[in-house]
């Protein structure tokens, strides 16, 4: 079961508003738009992104890992060490 299942529709309507700047960023693009207008745009989606992913990652660790980290053993390590992985690669972006 997915640790963000209470959540689900926030993260939708979230999700739609990023596609909804990344839309307007094309849009800009077609338009012409001012280089560091469109910049500005990208710094914004980028953030919304970023934060998005934070949401989503504390709530795996409250939910997915927690309940691995409680059960114990190898699955609780494979857990911790996927959370560790997806730390890695949101730090690394």
């Amino acid at each position: 079961m997915a640790g963000y299942l209470e959540t689900r529709q926030d993260h939708l309507r979230r999700l739609r508003r990023i596609e909804g700047q990344v839309r307007g960023l094309q849009r800009m693009v077609e338009e012409d738009k001012y280089c560091i207008d469109i910049l500005t745009q990208v710094s914004a989606a980028n953030h919304a992104l970023q934060s998005f992913a934070l949401c989503l990652l504390e709530e795996h660790m409250a939910h997915c890992v927690a309940d691995a980290a409680a059960k114990g053993g190898a699955e609780a390590e494979a857990k911790i060490k996927e959370a560790s992985d997806a730390i890695a690669r949101l730090v690394r972006s």
